[in-house]
């Protein structure tokens, strides 16, 4: 059994379910507890619009070890974090690597990056997540950049040794053996204009469209769901198109949000954030 569930279905060419919750209401360590047996594969764990709160991310991620295991045996959910920085280019990323580090030491079992528009931004995500030891030959990332020290707390998380962690705290599918989930947000126009390079940049296991910010970007200030206007119908054929082209990529039909709303459930082809 994997340690990321979302990585284990994804691996089996299955869908996945994710809930959501933001870093403000998300409720620290009783928090956690209170969804470790959630119905959902993975949790999206969103603070990019909230306070980048590390210390109540790793209470939380404690509480979900601690009322563990979930119903299908795993440790806990996997939980993937929306950071609070934009995809602008490689130089603002690796600025912020800082953010892609401590998420990472709370034990995170995945990061989602908003505002992908350059494919050197996106590199630079990817490395940033990554160890100076991870292979990179056969590819055009550079070494990892992520250091010694974040380990020990994601491993006790994880349920493993340092040792065992620093062998599995890699992306997949890029290593097939890697627990890491990295994701992008394609959400305004300059990012959909990039999405052909930005979506094979080695280490993504899944790119989303984002559609409140993509109609910002195209005029719409309120158009986060739908009817959409019709530019933004053929935006998100186009994005589903190309990342469905990637070979060896569970394509947007794969990744599913259950999302719970005043009182009804609603079943989303493609998680629908910012």
């Amino acid at each position: 059994m994997r340690i990321n569930k979302a990585v284990e279905l994804l691996a089996q060419r299955q869908p996945v379910y994710f809930e959501f919750v933001d870093g403000e209401t998300a409720g620290g360590f009783d928090g956690g507890r209170s969804l470790a047996r959630t119905w959902a594969d993975y949790i999206v764990y969103d603070m990019e619009h909230t306070a980048f709160d590390v210390r109540a991310l790793l209470q939380f991620m404690r509480g979900l070890a601690d009322a563990g295991p979930t119903r299908s045996g795993h440790r806990t959910p996997a939980v993937v974090v929306t950071l609070p920085m934009d995809g602008i280019d490689a130089h603002s990323v690796r600025a912020n690597g800082w953010m892609i580090k401590q998420a990472l030491a709370a034990g995170v079992h995945g990061l989602l990056l908003c505002h992908a528009e350059t494919p050197e931004a996106v590199r630079a995500f990817v490395e940033a997540a990554r160890y100076p030891f991870a292979e990179i030959s056969g590819t055009d990332l550079g070494p990892g950049r992520r250091s010694h020290g974040g380990q020990t707390l994601a491993a006790q998380i994880w349920g493993m040794t340092d040792q065992e962690y620093l062998a599995r705290a890699d992306p997949w599918p890029l290593n097939p053996h890697g627990e890491l989930l990295l994701g992008i947000k394609v959400e305004n126009t300059r990012a959909l204009d990039s999405v052909e390079q930005t979506t094979r940049v080695p280490g993504l296991a899944y790119a989303e469209w984002g559609p409140g910010d993509l109609g910002m970007s195209m005029g719409y200030p309120d158009q986060h769901d739908e009817p959409y206007p019709a530019e933004m119908h053929a935006a998100r054929a186009y994005h589903e198109r190309v990342q469905g082209s990637r070979p060896g990529v569970p394509g947007p039909d794969r990744t599913r949000e259950r999302h719970r709303t005043a009182g009804r459930r609603r079943d989303d082809r493609l998680r629908s954030g910012g």
